[in-house]
């Protein structure tokens, strides 16, 4: 299957461009914030919250700020080109979805011919970019997120299971390892522990809003796991993983990675998580819907909760 091809399951749409954008009505600085926006530029800014501090934990201090500042890049630009490619498949579906439906190639700002040329541009790119001025250990591991991303989590797994967001969400680990490998061209535990917290952190991070938005879910029958279950077994999905993320989260310490300050800040924002994530629980087998169900709460403090665990963990070698 290439990505030019057809997406995985045949949907009913309007077609990419519903609005009948011609080129002759797309300003330029319109056209500019377009293709930004092929980047999803709020989600990149969650992955580099991920990369810079491991870079400051495997350094054990201040890296290198020009390897800093060349990691971000690369990671920009890889991420931006894998939600590039992302929208070019996905552009049947976010026609019909009421959050996706201002996208560019939904507008007409971006045709999909130029988001695919964008996209693949930016893989080229960034790979390149990683493995002329970090090293090719990050190139590699920033090129097999972008893969992993578009083809199994967006071409495979989306549309066929409720697994989606657990798997596919291994993408989003990536930044810790590249972080990791940047400063130190190699690989270690405190790295996979890392990855393990942002893999379990992803589905109770993600469900919360999936139960928000189930119906447009729905609509175009991609099976997240709220459209397919009630929100007491969603609820409790989210408990359980919640649990596994907070005890891997406390993994670094005992193996003597960090010392004390990151462990309150993980015993503290861990604590909150889990009462937010049981609160959720309660509310859902209490068979609370609507606005009352509250599950954007949780939604929400896990974006705090990521950005204050990894800000402990760059703060936590000047500490020690």
């Amino acid at each position: 299957m290439s990505l030019s091809g057809v997406c995985v399951t045949a949907v009913e749409s309007r077609p990419a461009g519903v609005t009948g954008t011609s080129p002759s009505h797309r300003p330029f600085g319109a056209r500019v914030k377009a293709f930004v926006a092929l980047t999803k530029p709020r989600i990149i800014e969650l992955l580099l919250i991920t990369t810079v501090p491991v870079m400051f934990l495997a350094e054990q201090g201040v890296p290198d700020l020009w390897l800093v500042l060349v990691t971000c890049v690369g990671g920009y630009l890889s991420a931006g080109g894998a939600n590039a490619l992302n929208m070019y498949i996905d552009r049947d579906i976010d026609a019909l979805m009421d959050r996706t439906s201002q996208r560019p190639l939904v507008t007409g700002m971006v045709s999909p011919r130029e988001c695919l040329v964008f996209g693949i541009t930016l893989a080229v790119v960034s790979t390149l970019w990683f493995g002329l001025l970090v090293n090719w250990l990050s190139a590699w591991l920033s090129l097999g997120a972008l893969l992993f991303y578009v083809v199994v989590y967006t071409m495979i797994l989306k549309r066929r299971t409720a697994q989606n967001i657990v798997w596919g969400g291994i993408a989003g680990c990536m930044p810790v390892l590249i972080g990791w490998s940047a400063v130190t061209n190699s690989l270690s535990y405190a790295a996979v522990i890392l990855f393990l917290v942002i893999f379990f952190w992803t589905p109770p991070h993600y469900w919360p809003l999936s139960m928000k938005v189930k119906d447009d879910y729905a609509r175009v029958g991609v099976p997240m796991l709220p459209v397919i279950a009630s929100n007491k077994v969603v609820a409790r999905q989210i408990v359980l993983y919640s649990w596994v993320m907070v005890g891997a989260s406390l993994l670094l310490q005992p193996l003597g990675y960090t010392g004390w300050f990151y462990t309150v800040v993980a015993l503290v924002t861990g604590g909150w998580w889990l009462w937010e994530a049981h609160a959720l629980q309660a509310r859902a087998q209490a068979e609370v819907t609507g606005g009352k169900l509250k599950e954007m709460r949780l939604f929400h403090w896990s974006i705090t909760y990521v950005s204050l665990l990894f800000v402990a963990v760059a703060v936590d070698p000047f500490l020690r």
